[in-house]
């Protein structure tokens, strides 16, 4: 069964630009508009800007969440990327999603102008365990791993 998720519109031109759907059947998240009044120009490596999406949700379930991840097209392309790399919505959180975008190019490159309503990010929801935690001075078992990190495992 597929949960229900509360969507409130804000900004009513998403009526106009298409409320937050999936854009094709395999599609993992649903597109988010900058809800924005005038073009608004990026300048490379210059500090996050935050957009309103024009959207809030409600999940309401603690085993939920929702990410919110650059579009690959803009990231890649353009170079638009989320300031943040991922905004984790909390199954709790009820307002406006804010868009905390960031031009990822190097310094001197040009600027991208985010335009009214164009798709600059995208919203994923995912099931979230919740584990209960059991406080040990020790594993109960050990893995074949051992510690270490950070290449531990060897670069090839």
């Amino acid at each position: 069964m597929r949960p229900t998720i509360e969507l409130r519109v804000l900004d009513q031109r998403l009526h106009e630009w298409g409320l937050p759907r999936y854009q094709t059947a395999m599609s993992a998240g649903i597109d988010l508009h900058a809800c924005i009044d005038a073009p608004l120009t990026l300048q490379p490596q210059a500090p996050a800007v935050l957009i309103p999406s024009g959207i809030a949700v409600l999940m309401n379930d603690p085993h939920l969440a929702a990410f919110l991840l650059a579009r690959s097209g803009m990231g890649h392309k353009k170079g638009l990327v989320l300031g943040q790399a991922v905004g984790t919505i909390d199954a709790d959180y009820a307002d406006q999603i804010f868009i905390s975008a960031w031009l990822r190019t190097p310094p001197g490159s040009e600027p991208l102008t985010i335009e009214p309503g164009d798709r600059i990010a995208q919203l994923v929801f995912v099931p979230i365990a919740r584990p209960e935690f059991s406080l040990v001075e020790t594993f109960s078992a050990t893995t074949a791993r051992g510690t270490g990190g950070f290449g531990s495992t060897g670069h090839r």
